[in-house]
């Protein structure tokens, strides 16, 4: 414990300044805040760099908005099952397009951001609790909400928030596991919505998203 707030202390402004330009990302347009969606949408069983590399690809080219799936998928190299996130990437453009490209800040009500959540994991193909609560964040609406990962989880184990690692996440379980981790980390002093930030710095020595 003594090692994580320690290096907690270290990284804290860090953290707190990538939170704030997560913050920044949804007084963009909605075309920015899709592109936080589809990223989320490829980061299930594979890296984020990459991921994050193949959505700027995407964007860059037109893509993200305009190609059809097989073209969606020539881009989506490294991604694991890019057969079925280049389709979710179709079918969540057809979700949220309004006729004049991504209509998605209607869908999200930072009063309620469990129905919102729930929303997403109903209507989002690809997105679980966690593609949802990483995407949440991702547009500063995380402060809450835990992103139940792999390596989120494997700490929580660690530090004996939980006794052992669940082989499959339900909505159930990942509430409950969730409360514990609030309440574990609102009596050390670190927010929600750091953790996830600040357990990847540990991981990879890299504050990413």
């Amino acid at each position: 414990m003594k090692i994580l707030l320690e290096d907690y202390r270290k990284k804290k402004v860090k953290i707190r300044n990538r939170l704030k330009s997560f913050r920044e990302i949804y007084k963009k347009s909605d075309r920015d805040i899709f592109k936080e969606l589809c990223f989320c949408i490829l980061t299930p069983q594979s890296k984020a760099i990459i991921c994050d590399k193949a959505i700027e690809r995407l964007q860059k080219d037109d893509i993200l908005f305009k190609g059809d799936i097989r073209k969606v998928k020539s881009y989506l190299k490294g991604v694991r099952f890019p057969n079925n996130k280049a389709r979710y990437i179709i079918e969540a453009r057809n979700i949220f397009k309004n006729g004049h490209g991504p209509d998605i800040k209607s869908k999200i009500d930072s009063k309620d951001l469990s129905k919102t959540r729930d929303w997403l994991v109903s209507n989002v193909k690809g997105l679980e609790y966690k593609e949802a609560s990483h995407f949440l964040r991702n547009i500063g609406f995380g402060s809450n909400l835990a992103i139940l990962d792999r390596h989120i989880l494997k700490n929580l184990k660690r530090y004996k928030v939980i006794k052992d690692i669940p082989a499959t996440l339900t909505k159930k379980k990942y509430l409950e596991i969730e409360d514990k981790m609030r309440s574990f980390f609102e009596k050390i002093g670190i927010a929600m919505g750091e953790i996830d930030l600040l357990f990847w710095s540990m991981e990879t020595g890299v504050i990413f998203k």
